[in-house]
């Protein structure tokens, strides 16, 4: 695959200090400019000032400049300008339902550091003898290796999904109807989630730890002073098979932490389904809340009313 990566992205907030320090909290560290770095991605998450929360920017990672030719080709087909920068090697485009910029570069692959496999007991299977399991013991704060995936709401579901994987190049991993589109620009099973909405909005963005341990000591800390940021978790999904956790931050931005998503490695391998009801959501856990599905600043934001949640 010629793409390899979601870089980065940027959100827009009309609260950016208090917006900021959640995301400090939430173990990504600050930059000093309004970015934010992951533990192997370096600056992946920018925050910028905005009048409503929002998808900025999407920054996505590929091998060749032919690679952003192609790119502009297949955007100019759907009817959608694009403009090269530097030496050929980045390229713009703007999505005309969401607004959102994507701009993809040449850069190199990000290579991640194995992380030892937990051991775990099982019936018949004593991987662990003589001592309390890793992620008991465990007391490091949480730090999210990567970002995985932005989800983006838009009032043209066709489109947007065309402008990512029609024009840009994502591959289809899943669909939920004419809800949801699962589309990756890596191995990951996802890294945009399109969604069908009466309004632009971001929906969440979405960050790797090291395991399910790390995704529920990560909430856990988030919760124990703000009780008020529980959106939905433990679980596990069916799209992506990620065990996750979603909070809020003080805009009103969901962000999850998840661990053990699928990897799509040969394309033909792999089949898309069309998923219906809560499959497309989760395969156990909670139900997701009322919030999850229906963020409760979307009237707002459909009127231009909306202010930051405090």
């Amino acid at each position: 695959m010629a793409l390899h990566r979601l870089t980065s992205v940027t959100m827009g907030v009309p609260n950016i200090a208090e917006t900021g320090a959640y995301y400090a909290e939430f173990g990504l560290s600050p930059e000093g400019d309004g970015w934010f770095s992951s533990r192997d991605g370096g600056r992946q998450l920018h925050i910028v000032p905005a009048p409503t929360r929002r998808l900025v920017e999407v920054r996505i990672g590929a091998d060749h400049p032919d690679d952003l030719a192609a790119a502009a080709s297949r955007l100019r087909r759907l009817g959608i300008e694009s403009e090269f920068a530097g030496t050929s090697t980045s390229l713009t485009a703007y999505d005309k339902a969401t607004a959102v910029r994507a701009v993809m570069e040449v850069v190199p692959r990000m290579v991640q550091a194995a992380v030892p496999a937990t051991p775990y007991n099982g019936p018949g299977r004593s991987e662990r003898t003589g001592g309390r399991a890793p992620g008991v013991v465990r007391d490091v704060a949480v730090k999210p290796r990567k970002l995985g995936h932005a989800v983006v709401g838009t009032t043209d579901f066709d489109g947007t999904t065309a402008f990512f994987r029609d024009g840009l190049g994502f591959r289809a991993s899943d669909y939920m109807k004419d809800r949801g589109a699962f589309l990756r620009c890596s191995t990951d099973h996802h890294n945009i989630l399109v969604m069908a909405a009466p309004v632009t909005f971001l929906h969440h963005t979405s960050w790797q730890v090291d395991d399910v341990d790390d995704v529920g000591r990560g909430a856990f800390a988030m919760l124990e002073n703000h009780p008020e940021r529980h959106v939905w978790g433990l679980g596990r999904h069916y799209a992506g098979s990620n065990f996750f956790w979603y909070l809020k931050d003080p805009a009103g931005n969901f962000s999850e932490y998840y661990s053990d998503m699928d990897c799509v490695v040969d394309d033909q391998l792999w089949t898309p389904e069309v998923l219906e009801g809560a499959k497309g959501l989760f395969s156990w856990g909670p139900p997701p809340s009322p919030s999850f599905l229906q963020p409760e600043d979307l009237a707002d934001l459909m009127t231009g009313t909306h202010s930051a949640t405090r």
